[in-house]
């Protein structure tokens, strides 16, 4: 079953800019708050996106100051979407920090960003019951040199009825057949990162669809994290598997062929190449929603969703 689905944005609707992980560029955040605000919206940036912590220089800032942010924004009746605008890493440091229970109290709003921000969909979507968007971060230069992906998450903001078919040229049938079930997922890595900590989200439910992409991992450590979410059992409850872009993850060949020999046993339709994640012209792409994967006809289509 498919999570509550915030309503679609419409002009005048306020976003608030988030960095939960990685340090923020300025003129990378000035130029997504733009093109943000070129759609109509009124964009406020939070007030820590462009600290630095003091010691650890991967950080935006520290924890306490990432996750307030994060808070807050979502917190606030006037915040209609918040918007991650940068990966890298730090979103599992600020799980723990969140007051839960006063989220779920808030009204749902959109909830943008990827890579990292896996760990953040999961949280959102398990504790909150809220479907999010596996989206371009919007202070990166896949974002703002790419007007395919600009588009295409304008759309899937405003319009969503108009992207409901994901597909491209580039996408394969790894292993045929057609189902139905929940988008889950997101950055392996990160979805493997979370095993086994105390307030780990739940594997996913039964009819599950996974979406899996990752950036800068090495085939045999691609190995090693499809094994170990194998070995946990993520996969049990999942039904069908959408994959994305595996960027700087090495020959495409050799990649293919990990993930064939490490997913190809489940048994369930496979669709490969099918452009979110690390790569140009990205799509985004909803998480906790009701989806048909067909593997042969190499299409993800969204079905629709509680409002």
């Amino acid at each position: 079953m498919s999570l509550l689905l915030p309503r679609p944005l419409r002009e005048g609707d306020r976003a608030v800019l988030v960095a939960p992980a990685g340090p923020v560029p300025e003129d990378e955040l000035r130029r997504g708050a733009e093109v943000l605000r070129s759609w109509g919206l009124r964009v406020d940036v939070a007030p820590h996106v462009l600290d630095r912590h003091p010691v650890l220089r991967h950080l935006a800032g520290a924890d306490a100051d990432r996750a307030a942010d994060l808070q807050r924004a979502w917190c606030d009746p006037d915040v209609d979407a918040v918007v991650c605008v940068r990966g890298g890493y730090g979103s599992l440091r600020v799980l723990d920090l969140l007051d839960w229970p006063a989220m779920a109290a808030a009204r749902p709003k959109v909830f943008t960003g990827s890579s990292d921000i896996t760990a953040l969909h999961a949280g959102f979507t398990a504790t909150l019951g809220v479907a999010t968007l596996f989206a371009p971060m919007t202070a990166t230069r896949p974002f703002l040199d790419s007007t395919i992906a600009q588009e295409h998450l304008r759309l899937s903001l405003f319009e969503p009825e108009r992207v409901r078919v994901l597909t491209r040229p580039s996408a394969v049938t790894v292993s045929p057949g057609v189902v139905r079930g929940t988008t889950v997922g997101g950055n392996a890595c990160l979805i493997a990162d979370a095993l086994g900590a105390r307030t780990a989200p739940p594997h996913p439910a039964d009819g599950s669809i996974a979406l899996l992409e990752d950036v800068g991992e090495e085939p045999y450590r691609l190995d090693r994290i499809l094994t170990q979410l194998l070995r946990a059992g993520w996969f049990d409850g999942v039904r069908g598997i959408a994959l994305g872009s595996w960027d700087g993850c090495g020959e495409p060949a050799e990649v293919a062929e990990v993930l064939v020999d490490r997913l190809g046993g489940l048994g369930v339709p496979i669709l490969g190449e099918l452009g979110f994640g690390h790569c140009a012209d990205q799509f985004t792409v909803p998480l906790g929603v009701d989806v048909e994967l067909d593997a042969d006809a190499r299409t993800l289509t969204v079905l629709g969703g509680e409002r």
